[in-house]
């Protein structure tokens, strides 16, 4: 591991987040060849990215790019920058994407990235260096038709602007294909920024209907505050939705009468944190019923909706117990081990599940890929228009498909996606297994 780094335990990761493909197997009577090709990732590929420091020095990072399968269409996926990152977590990520892609119906296989780095330690410059390194590292297995880096966990557009460009040095020519959440300038999307948030909200407005629930009744619980959360918990706000609690990695905070997202996310960027915080200032409000809390007591509130954006594995078999939402909405990739999801089942606690909750970054991405290819640029609104008819279609599938089989919204997506991946693996016969 890079010096400094947390010790987090994602040695059982990647065997929780598979075995959900046991039930699916089972229950679409999935060919054995398409069983083995799932149970694994197709490529996986570890670099070393040297980085001279702005002191002079010279720091070595280990990285991983994996492409878990593309029986549908090149890799597709973020790139995540943390101190705690490893293979195991890289791979799960990847089989995640491959689901959620198949899930929601876009040409794309599954990928991930991730560089094993405390990214709020370096400056901008050994930031950017960094960036570049990793391109050159992973250069030989990306590109527009094989496999697309878009933005994750601690990196963003300016970030994609630094890979972009060195991607674009090392292939002599202009290619924006190659990777996605750019910079507006440099061939990004409109409405790519909120993408994730919006989509998410989308998804809950869609089961929000269905229940018959109107938003001003509906009360919510946000653990996270980075982009996605942020712009879910605005664009809620602005729908009625009552944000009562949200968290970060320094702390959380609670009004039972609602929060702003706004000012919030104002103080965040001035403080980067929640910790001890009183969100708005003199020019705002008084932060009147505004309490700190710990960070555990948010995931214990009684609340209609628990959306949770941060890391993997939040909830689990040793907290399940104090849930008391009346839903979860997973915007983080995982955030709900195998067990915790089976105690919320049994206790009748829907979850409406990442692989089709935060799929609104990656069906924007597609759709940044698309204008790249065709030298077009859309309106935002235009995309969120297309964002929208893709989630109302493939939503209303899934939970059209759970109540028709008396299943949970992960089981129903789950077979949805798999279905989709297992059929594009029959359909491309023995060549895929090596034999001509």
């Amino acid at each position: 591991m890079s010096q400094d780094a947390p010790q987090q335990d994602h040695t059982h990761l990647f065997d929780d987040a598979r075995s959900r493909l046991e039930e699916v197997f089972e229950a679409l009577e999935i060919a054995r060849d398409a069983r083995e090709r799932l149970m694994q990732p197709a490529l996986s590929l570890q670099v070393s990215v040297p980085v001279r420091m702005d002191d002079g020095s010279l720091k070595v990072f280990p990285g991983w790019r994996v492409q878990y399968d593309t029986s549908l269409g090149p890799a597709k996926g973020g790139i995540r920058f943390h101190p705690a990152v490893d293979q195991l977590e890289v791979t799960t990520l990847s089989f995640w994407m491959a689901v959620k892609c198949a899930v929601v119906n876009l040409p794309f296989g599954g990928g991930k990235g991730g560089v094993q780095v405390d990214p709020k330690q370096l400056s901008r410059l050994e930031l950017e260096r960094l960036a570049r390194g990793y391109i050159r590292g992973i250069a030989d297995v990306m590109g527009p038709n094989r496999d697309i880096p878009a933005p994750d966990v601690n990196t963003n557009a300016t970030v994609m602007g630094w890979m972009s460009d060195e991607y674009d040095h090392l292939v002599r020519g202009q290619t924006p294909a190659a990777v996605t959440g750019k910079p507006l300038t440099l061939g990004g999307s409109f409405g790519r920024v909120a993408a994730t948030g919006r989509g998410a909200l989308k998804v809950l407005d869609i089961w929000a209907e269905r229940q018959g629930r109107k938003p001003q009744d509906t009360t919510v619980a946000i653990q996270g505050f980075g982009n996605a959360a942020y712009h879910f918990a605005s664009l809620a706000h602005a729908e009625g939705y009552r944000i009562v609690a949200v968290s970060d990695s320094g702390g959380a905070i609670y009004a039972a009468e609602g929060l702003e997202p706004d000012p919030i996310k104002e103080e965040k960027t001035r403080n980067q944190q929640l910790k001890g915080m009183v969100y708005c200032d003199d020019s705002v409000c008084h932060a009147d019923g505004v309490e700190a809390i710990e960070q555990d007591e948010l995931l214990a509130l009684d609340v209609d909706v628990l959306a949770l954006a941060a890391l993997e594995n939040q909830i689990h078999e040793d907290n399940v117990d104090d849930v008391r939402a009346g839903l979860i909405l997973e915007i983080a990739n995982g955030p709900l081990t195998s067990a915790a999801d089976e105690a919320l089942e049994a206790r009748g606690v829907p979850v409406l599940p990442d692989v089709l909750a935060n799929t609104g970054g990656v069906i924007v991405s597609y759709y940044e890929w698309v204008q790249n290819r065709s030298g077009d640029r859309w309106r935002e609104e235009t995309i969120n228009q297309r964002l929208d008819a893709v989630l109302e279609r493939e939503a209303a599938t899934v939970l059209d498909r759970a109540e028709a089989e008396q299943i949970s919204y992960r089981r129903a997506a789950y077979r949805q996606g798999i279905e989709r991946i297992a059929e594009a693996i029959r359909e491309r016969g023995n060549s895929q297994n090596g034999e001509r």
